[in-house]
């Protein structure tokens, strides 16, 4: 691991604008490529020893970097990785292209066989932002602006993606989540919230029940990429008088059917005869 530290500045040394480069910016930069190398996270330490930097340089570094919410820090301490954070920066030029392209098609398809307007969403620092819709033909229908943020305790989408969490970033959103009322089917117990997520992981997809708005219903199911992460969820929304609770289960089926084909496409237990699920 020197090496390729090494090779960074020889290249450096071939490189005409070297001397504007700022030092430690080219080091913040070597420590999240090589975080991003390890996804269980690493101490100072090891990160000062592979990368052949002193060590109180990587302590102030991944300080400012956790301050920024860049990096995460286990319950203890020790270990730093990467955040959210530069995966919400990405979606601008990666998923943009990537995740929406490999799921419009299938939300056509849910749209078709449901009749609702269905949305793409991915977690935010406790919250949720919309990637993408495809809207109902319906005369009463749902739109929202791409970029809106909706708050994780409400909403069907936040629910599927947090249940499917690891445990440490499942309690950082929550620490994030203020639990504002908005009526009285609100969940804004914490204890009461992780048996609802408890519940959604059990079934397979999360829903909303005009948690937020009195007359909206939501259903949703997450997509996964090839480490059985959820990088996204997908989900139908519709008016309450014609989405009503006894259709949730109808419509769950085409999301979680659709829903694992997309992940399909991002590598999620594409084995064998799976791969042709990723059309």
């Amino acid at each position: 691991m020197g090496k390729t530290q090494n090779d960074g500045l020889r290249r450096q040394s071939h490189d005409p604008t070297a001397r504007y480069h700022v030092p430690n910016l080219n080091r913040a930069i070597s420590i999240l490529e090589f975080m991003a190398s390890h996804p269980r996270g690493c101490g100072i330490s090891e990160i000062a020893r592979c990368l052949e930097v002193p060590k109180n340089s990587v302590f102030r570094i991944c300080t400012t970097l956790h301050f920024r919410g860049y990096l995460d820090r286990d319950a203890r301490g020790g270990r730093f990785r990467l955040s959210r954070k530069l995966l919400a920066l990405g979606y601008s030029v990666i998923s943009e292209q990537n995740l929406v392209e490999r799921s419009l098609r299938r939300m056509r398809l849910v749209r078709d066989q449901t009749g609702e307007t269905v949305l793409l969403g991915a977690l935010g620092d406790g919250y949720g932002l919309v990637v993408e819709q495809v809207p109902s033909n319906q005369p009463v229908k749902f739109l929202i602006d791409i970029g809106h943020r909706f708050p994780l305790h409400t909403a069907a989408p936040g629910k599927a993606l947090l249940a499917s969490l690891p445990e440490d970033e499942l309690e950082q959103q929550l620490r994030r989540m203020l639990f504002t009322r908005f009526n009285e089917r609100t969940i804004t117990d914490r204890g009461r919230f992780l048996e609802e997520l408890a519940e959604v992981w059990v079934r397979g997809y999360a829903v909303d029940r005009g948690e937020e708005i009195d007359t909206l219903h939501c259903v949703a199911a997450a997509i996964y990429n090839s480490r059985e992460y959820p990088v996204a969820s997908m989900w139908v929304t519709g008016p309450s008088f014609r989405m009503k609770e006894t259709d949730f289960e109808q419509i769950a089926r085409s999301l979680m059917e659709n829903a694992l084909a997309i992940s399909r496409k991002f590598g999620y237990r594409l084995l064998g005869a799976d791969a042709q699920a990723a059309d």
